[in-house]
This record gives structure tokens, C-alpha cells and sequence, in this order.
């Protein structure tokens, strides 16, 4: 009895661990912070399913994952993507590169100099802005998606960010801890600015780098919080935590 009690309680720890996700209030806005532990959860990057069409929602993904005996734990857009779902910046999926890295600056908010690239890999899932990405050397990233703006930057805001901006908008991202072991997805639950968004990455979290992933379509799906957003248009790529079902 004393076993299956003990095996129980180290299942129900092991599930909390895949992403722990709570709701946040930081000087006025509300955010919800999903918190992956890298070394002891699946992350992963999903843009196309098995017959070269995009996932397009997370309910699609799930009914993938659940007729191969997993599920979804957690998950969130992930990078800005074309009209016809491929994306903007470098995407490698399952060590597969599907497009290279775009260092080029140019118009909306991925060429909003200095963007980045979020790289995955089995222990380790980091932010780094793409000029030190492309000079890196066998990163081994498993997955990694590149988006932008960068949020912040070694401890600083991106340079362009605006205390006074109008610009507000429902935004997504992602940081990462200093030892690169915890991975930190942040939804805002109300407009914001990018300098708002990228002072509570800073401030808030005492995150060093944090990497926008997109703003008016973002969503966020997680279990935990009876949380599963939807919305019209399909998404392009897609990080999320899955477990066995």
C-alpha cells in the first residue's frame, strides 16, 4: 500500500512539474506565467501534422497526441508565421531545420532589431538574440523557433521599447533562468505595451533574456488553469509540454 501511495504522490509531482501555471498581477496588468522545468518535462515545437497541413489550434494537437497515447500539459503560439502558416524566422523541429536563420532587419515586429531565436534541448531550453545565435557554435538545439523583438537583453530592454508607447495589445513570450534549466512563458490577460511586457520579464521575474513571440493572436493553453483559448485564425508554430495520457 505504502508503494502505490508513494508511486502516486511521485506521478502527481511529476505532472505539476510539466508546467506550472499561475495568474499574476504587476503594476496594473494581469499576467499568466507558465513555469517549465526543462529537465523533467517533454517540450517541444509542433507547425505541421503528419499530412503537411499546420496543427492550426490546440485542440488539433491534442486529438494528434492523444491517438499516440500522449496529451497536451501545456502550450502557446510560438513565432510569427506567414499567410500560409510557415515562419517568418529560423524554425528546426525534431533536429529538423526547416528554415534557416533571418538576420536581416525589416518591417513589423520581427525585424524589430535586435530579434532572437529560443532554443530547446533535452535539459536546456534558452533565449539568445540572433547575431550571437549565428556566431554560436553546436548549440544542439532539438527545436527552436525565432521570433522578435527580443524583450530583454542581458538585463536590458530592447532599445526601442517606449514608456510613453499607445501601442497595447494582448502579448506573448518567453524567458529563460541564468542556469537555462527553466523555461518561462508569460501571457498578458489584458493590453499592454512592449514596455510594459518586456519590465515585468525584468523586473518582475529577474529574467536576463526574454524573446516576444507575437501580440493580438496570442493564446495559451493550460489544463491547470481550465484555460483553452481559441480563436479564428490558425496558428503557425506551436511549444508545448505533452505527457503520456
Amino acid at each position: 500500500m505504502k508503494t502505490k501511495l508513494a508511486a502516486l504522490l511521485l506521478c502527481l509531482a511529476g505532472a505539476t512539474q510539466a508546467a506550472d501555471c499561475v495568474d499574476e498581477d504587476y503594476k496594473g496588468n494581469s499576467y499568466t506565467k507558465c513555469t517549465v522545468e526543462v529537465a523533467s518535462s517533454d517540450l517541444r515545437l509542433f507547425l505541421y501534422k503528419p499530412d503537411g497541413k499546420p496543427y492550426g489550434q490546440f485542440t488539433t494537437l491534442d486529438r494528434t497526441l492523444i491517438k499516440q497515447g500522449k496529451k497536451l500539459a501545456f502550450a502557446m503560439n510560438a513565432g510569427m508565421y506567414h499567410e500560409k502558416r510557415d515562419p517568418v524566422g529560423h524554425y528546426v523541429e525534431n533536429g529538423k531545420e526547416l528554415k534557416g536563420v533571418v538576420s536581416s532587419a525589416g518591417p513589423g515586429n520581427f525585424g524589430l532589431l535586435p530579434n532572437g531565436v529560443l532554443c530547446i534541448k533535452d535539459n536546456h531550453a534558452f533565449v539568445l538574440e540572433t547575431t550571437v545565435f549565428k556566431k554560436s557554435k553546436d548549440l544542439g538545439c532539438i527545436h527552436a523557433t525565432q521570433s522578435g523583438p527580443m524583450l530583454v537583453i542581458n538585463g536590458e530592454l530592447h532599445p526601442r521599447f517606449l514608456p510613453d508607447s499607445t501601442s497595447r495589445y494582448i502579448r506573448n513570450g518567453v524567458g529563460n533562468t541564468s542556469d537555462n534549466g527553466t523555461a518561462v512563458f508569460v501571457i498578458s490577460n489584458n493590453t499592454v505595451t512592449f514596455h510594459e511586457f518586456g519590465s515585468y520579464f525584468r523586473d518582475a521575474l529577474k529574467l536576463k533574456n526574454a524573446l516576444y513571440f507575437d501580440g493580438n493572436i496570442s493564446r495559451l493553453y493550460a489544463p491547470s488553469l481550465n484555460r483553452s483559448d481559441f480563436g479564428f485564425h490558425t496558428l503557425g508554430p506551436i511549444v508545448a509540454v505533452i505527457e503520456d495520457n
